[in-house]
């Protein structure tokens, strides 16, 4: 028997629930917290803390060859199921999900650290990405769950801290435990670390508001979105690198990627229920907030790989130093979030922090374009920490508007919605920062990479014009996140989840 909920009288029961549910106190908002901190902590310090020991893993596991699917392979699993963890939230609860997610994160891990050799390290990187994927959209749905949108910008710049925390931390631990320890340390200290995760959010997570609703779950809209993302995601991975951009192959993969979205697309407009619903997409605030966080985030990740780049070729600098230099790019968005996410809750126009700040950050990579080679290094890495201030305001504004737009239920799919459309952002962005980069130089072709300019030398002067082109670059990238902030309409922030549901009910 087919029981079927009216979705009206649903939205009243979920509503009247929420009413009825009693406000969190700050201990338990703070215990949450640390709780999705360090789940969050988890998934962004496995981004980082790898890079480092790769050549160790190599000589150990006797092949260095095909070393880059170890990172390209929980990218590929990570960015695929982002929008699927968010459904899945929506329908089961946060806690459930998260918890499902931390159990599968750390399995991956226990993998990766006993694999014998470096094909079934990849499987396992990519296990451990199927479980990783989830956790930092997650973590921002459940804050959003904790916390009033006029009061969640002070909330985000936790998750910009964390963010910082891993960029920091991960490189040098990396570094060190593979050659003081062994690389499977790498692996194995995400035992403790997500057991301590687990603990921290199964008990704190059943005091969250509920909101979750009957929904079935887009099994083939699922399956297309991820074989869309993955094949698109090698596509961008190899061009340049492992293939020229004009092969066979990656025109094939592009081909190929392509259809597979339009599938996606007729799959959206003909399901009974999609996997991601048509309102969210079709939600103005949604989609320029996504965009513009696409094109901001997406040339921030680019920069932050093709920095250390312009250090050791440009500037001189040794790799260990090149890593020191990219400071002022990545504390600064914790400062520039934590203006941002404090504003917001003083200021009814809250978004005219993040245009300044986009403003400005656009003036600094502009400066960068004129003066690349020529600016010494000390107010070279000031204007760094200016773009990253002005970058890093506009995160939390762009997080908390798209969920502001959002009915309680839809929070987990809006918001894995747009964490994932910004790693296919990233994606693009760094395939055409690869692009300038190593196809102006010369050395674009089968298993080349940045790191092959450091060790050909290319000449100064040659580095010098492409790094004018790439900051030319990310100055097209801030003018589109500048331009889809400022179209992005400014809802008033509500005081609670219950009330945005009234409103947006009614609207």
């Amino acid at each position: 028997m087919d029981k079927r909920v009216d979705p009206h009288a649903h939205h009243a029961t979920t509503t009247h629930a929420s009413a009825q549910h009693a406000p969190l106190s700050h201990e338990d908002i703070r215990s949450i917290l640390f709780g999705i901190m360090l789940a969050m902590f988890l998934a962004a310090l496995d981004q980082t803390i790898v890079a480092t020991a790769m050549p160790t893993i190599g000589r150990e596991l006797g092949d260095v060859t095909h070393l880059s699917w170890v990172v390209t392979s929980y990218l590929l699993a990570s960015t695929a199921v982002t929008p699927l963890y968010g459904k899945l939230a929506d329908i089961h609860g946060r806690r459930v999900v998260l918890l499902s997610g931390i159990v599968v994160f750390v399995l991956g891990s226990i993998a990766c650290a006993i694999a014998p050799s470096l094909w079934l390290l990849v499987v396992a990187r990519f296990i451990q990405g199927l479980g990783g994927g989830g956790l930092i959209a997650l973590a921002q749905t459940i804050v959003a769950d904790m916390v009033s949108p006029k009061e969640r910008g002070r909330y985000q710049v936790y998750i910009a801290t964390v963010f910082m925390a891993s960029s920091l931390l991960g490189p040098v631990l990396g570094g060190v435990i593979a050659e003081r320890l062994h690389w499977s340390v790498i692996f194995w200290i995400n035992l403790p670390m997500g057991a301590a995760a687990y603990w921290m959010t199964s008990s704190a997570l059943k005091r969250l508001p509920r909101h979750e609703r009957p929904h079935k779950l887009d099994v083939l809209g699922a399956l297309l979105i991820t074989a869309a993302t993955m094949t698109l995601l090698l596509a961008l991975s190899w061009g340049g690198t492992a293939y020229p951009w004009r092969s066979a192959p990656i025109a094939g993969l592009v081909a190929f990627s392509l259809l597979l979205w339009l599938c996606f697309g007729w799959r959206l407009r003909t399901a009974q229920e999609p996997l991601i619903p048509l309102d969210i997409l079709a939600n103005p605030v949604v989609r320029m907030g996504t965009i513009a966080a696409g094109f901001g985030m997406g040339t921030f990740i680019g920069l932050t790989i093709y920095l250390p780049v312009y250090f050791e070729t440009i500037a001189g600098l040794s790799a260990a130093y090149s890593g020191l230099g990219l400071l002022p790019l990545t504390c600064g968005t914790v400062l520039g979030a934590t203006m941002s996410g404090r504003a917001m809750t003083r200021l009814t126009h809250y978004k005219r922090v993040p245009v300044i700040g986009l403003s400005l950050a656009l003036c600094g990579v502009a400066l960068l374009t004129i003066y690349a080679g020529r600016m010494p290094l000390v107010p070279f890495c000031v204007l760094l920490g200016l773009v990253s201030v002005g970058l890093g305001t506009m995160l939390p504004v762009a997080t908390v508007s798209i969920q502001n737009a959002v009915l309680p239920h839809q929070l987990g799919t809006a918001t894995g919605t747009a964490n994932f459309f910004r790693q296919i952002g990233g994606a693009l962005i760094v395939a055409v920062f690869g692009a300038i980069v190593l196809g102006g130089a010369g050395v674009s072709g089968a298993g080349l990479s940045h790191e092959t300019l450091k060790l050909d030398a290319v000449d100064r002067d040659t580095m010098v014009r492409l790094f004018r082109y790439v900051f030319a670059a990310t100055c097209i990238g801030f003018a589109c996140a500048l331009f889809f902030l400022v179209r992005m309409k400014e809802l008033p922030l509500r005081g609670g989840a219950v009330e945005a549901a009234k409103a947006l009910a009614g609207d």
